[in-house]
């Protein structure tokens, strides 16, 4: 893939320096190649799917590259193992998740990656850092992601923003 496509990411941490996990994840997906346009806010969030760990910091990301959809995952899961990701329990702790939300080409499946996100439109940890970005998103259905998020309760699902948004750093 020659051209470069304008993909959204989401990145989340709730394990050792999470701000500076954030950070080093951006810095390491640049140092591959892919351009970073913006950053949201970071926002604390509280864990869902699995109880009793730490809370998390998200944020998402505005990236272009010159990568297909397993192409940009394959360099997401790359920078996650160089950051110290290690296998876990799904939904369980992690120093760095990096997923592909959304992409501008529209839906991709197969058997390793599905974009849009299959679990998004559940997500206010995810969905809040992305309208933070860009507040005119919207699934390839049709569905915007303002939709998506006043659908949920920001009770049961509690966003509060943390920190400005992170500067691409070094991984430690």
């Amino acid at each position: 893939m020659s051209a470069r496509s304008r993909y959204w990411l989401g990145l989340g941490s709730n394990m050792g320096d999470r701000l500076g996990a954030l950070a080093g994840v951006l810095g390491c997906l640049q140092r591959a190649g892919v351009v970073v346009e913006a950053t949201s806010p970071v926002y604390e969030t509280a864990p869902r799917d699995l109880e009793g760990q730490p809370s998390f910091l998200n944020a998402a990301c505005r990236v272009t590259a010159a990568l297909d959809p397993p192409g940009l995952l394959a360099v997401a899961k790359a920078c996650e193992a160089t950051l110290g990701r290690t296998p876990g329990p799904r939904f369980g702790p992690r120093r760095i998740d990096c997923d592909i939300l959304l992409w501008e080409g529209g839906a991709w499946r197969d058997a390793e990656l599905e974009v849009p996100h299959p679990r998004l439109a559940e997500r206010r940890f995810a969905l809040v850092p992305l309208l933070a970005l860009d507040p005119g998103l919207a699934l390839p259905d049709g569905r915007t992601l303002a939709e998506l998020e006043s659908a949920l309760d920001p009770l049961e699902q509690p966003v509060a923003v943390a920190a400005r948004p992170p500067e691409p750093g070094a991984i430690d």
